[in-house]
């Protein structure tokens, strides 16, 4: 990171550690530390470590400049300086493992969620968490303004018995850049679809509010994700649903038919044209796309 003030670029302000602090980190609340740094590789990468580490469960890493951002299928990527949301958050759930596939999925509708009350977009999730715009009218072509990662972060002796397991969920959220700033054609910002309000800090806020809330109560039911209503609220804001897919699975296979619903597990559930009805997991699936294309 260079010498320059991060207040050189007035339309692209800092954001403010001890404000966020002050607002969030509260007792009994679910955050603990959020810690906001200058320039970072990649806030997934280094929140793991300190998961090993021993970090609390509430720990919460944003950086200004993300220069080696991680997605899905080991893809990387750099963001403008104080132009997105990047950042990772540290959970240790009590829930049975086979339903931690959820928790992507809760940083998803919390982040639809945020972007809908403070960015004032209509925005919608493609299963099973990039969130998507397709402009302030809703009448634009369907773009992605976040994607989010998750990861397991075991001690590096191994996991003990009762152990409660780390999972660090990361996401970045295209907030200020223009166009010519998005790496692909297929990508936007809430300020390249005119989002009349563009200001990083409530946006993080009130994502990070709404994260924990819907967190809390799916911790509160064990996991369940259809007792504490974290399944409907899902299916609620997931465009996916509905529509004719083509599934992309590993070796080059691939499945077509009607995207008609996310199960108890998060798994999308496809009917096919010969009649059945497939339900597949996350990390069975290389890309869901529209069929028509």
């Amino acid at each position: 990171m260079t010498g320059e003030s991060p207040f050189t670029d007035l339309d692209r302000p800092p954001l403010r550690e001890i404000a966020l602090q002050r607002v969030l980190v509260r007792p009994g609340a679910l955050w603990t530390e959020i810690e906001v740094v200058p320039e970072l590789g990649s806030t997934n990468t280094e929140l793991v470590r300190r998961a090993r580490d021993g970090a609390p469960e509430g720990t919460v890493l944003v950086t200004e400049h993300q220069t080696a951002g991680r997605g899905r299928l080991d893809r990387t990527f750099e963001t403008p300086a104080r132009a997105a949301l990047t950042f990772s958050v540290l959970v240790r759930p009590d829930v049975p493992v086979r339903s931690l596939g959820w928790l992507p999925l809760i940083m998803g509708v919390a982040a639809v969620h945020g972007v809908r009350r403070i960015g004032e977009l209509p925005a919608s999730l493609k299963w099973p968490n990039d969130v998507m715009s397709r402009g302030a009218e809703g009448a634009g072509a369907e773009r992605k303004l976040a994607g989010i990662l998750s990861e397991a972060a075991f001690p590096a002796e191994g996991p003990t018995v009762g152990e409660r397991p780390a999972v660090v969920i990361g996401m970045g959220l295209n907030v200020l850049q223009r166009r010519d700033e998005l790496p692909v054609e297929a990508a936007t910002s809430l300020a390249a679809d005119g989002a009349p309000v563009t200001d990083r800090d409530p946006l993080l806020r009130a994502i990070l509010r709404g994260f924990a809330e819907l967190y809390s109560a799916w911790v509160d039911h064990g996991g369940d994700a259809e007792a504490s209503g974290l399944a409907e609220e899902y299916r609620s804001r997931c465009g996916t649903i509905g529509r004719l897919v083509r599934v992309h699975l590993p070796g080059e296979r691939t499945t077509e038919g009607r995207a008609t619903g996310i199960d108890a597990e998060g798994r999308l559930l496809v009917r096919t044209g010969a009649g059945g009805e497939e339900a597949l997991s996350a990390g069975d699936v290389v890309h869901v796309r529209p069929a028509e294309a």
